[in-house]
């Protein structure tokens, strides 16, 4: 199927995407790069960084890279100051980064400083990249902030992980109501797995009981949304193309939910 965003809807979009290495970041970074942005590819992985802009390049796109922590305010700071420093502007930031949670175990085994991990690292992380955002684009009257992040009412075993998302969109929104009346957009993407991750990743459902192979939870999740299927990195990717270009530029505060139906919001 033709994507519908191989017309280059950020030509001249400057964007950064951290967590560019992982599953997510990868595959949003490659979208913005089909539509036409210039995409800095910010993590800690050199191997997945290097990977994410191999692709670019060969399909004939823009991209730099940059291996950093997104959790160290400065570093990310600094350079997002060499992007606008470079470019002139900073027009889309898209945080993918992962946060360490743990699953599998019950809160009463858990110990603290485990259970906080996701939690504290969130909170770390999306503040330095919102604080570096908000620096250039506020000034600038227009911008949007991006992350992702999951859902789900309470379930067993799954430690710090849903807190995670939840603390995630309180800080969005917060942020959202800060920014707004500068131009600046925050909005971010609700998702419930993707079927590459779950079957390159079978222990992404370490929380549920038995041997369970990535086919398997994939098929068991697949049949709990409304359309019977999840998404897949692709359609993420293109989803955040959306968001981060001017068809969306009255969308703020928000999650979209990609979950297929998983929830109903």
């Amino acid at each position: 199927m033709t994507s519908i965003w191989e017309v280059p809807v950020l030509e001249n979009k400057i964007a950064v995407v951290y967590g560019a290495g992982g599953a997510v970041g990868g595959a949003v970074a490659r979208a913005f790069a089909r539509s036409g942005a210039k995409v800095y590819l910010v993590g800690r992985s050199e191997g997945g960084l290097a990977t994410v802009a191999d692709e670019i390049a060969a399909q004939g796109g823009w991209c730099r890279t940059e291996r950093l922590d997104a959790a160290d305010a400065a570093a990310v700071g600094r350079h997002l100051d060499t992007v606008v420093a470079e470019q002139g502007r900073v027009d889309a930031c898209f945080n993918a980064v992962t946060y360490g949670d743990v699953q599998g175990s019950p809160l009463v085994a858990m110990p603290f400083d485990e259970f906080s991990r996701p939690i504290v690292t969130a909170l770390r992380v999306q503040h330095a990249v919102f604080q570096a955002a908000a620096r250039h684009m506020a000034p600038a009257g227009a911008g949007a902030v991006m992350t992702v992040t999951g859902y789900g009412p309470p379930h067993p075993e799954m430690g710090g992980t849903m807190v995670t998302w939840a603390t995630v969109e309180s800080v969005c929104r917060q942020w959202a109501s800060e920014l707004g009346p500068q131009g600046v957009r925050v909005v971010w993407l609700r998702t419930a797995g993707f079927v590459e991750s779950l079957l390159d990743a079978p222990d992404y459902g370490s929380s549920y009981a038995g041997d369970t192979s990535g086919e398997e939870l994939l098929s068991a999740l697949q049949g709990e949304t409304m359309l019977k299927r999840l998404p897949t990195l692709t359609e993420a990717g293109e989803l955040a193309v959306f968001l981060a270009s001017d068809h969306a530029r009255s969308v703020t505060a928000t999650a979209v939910n990609v979950t297929a139906g998983a929830v109903a919001d």
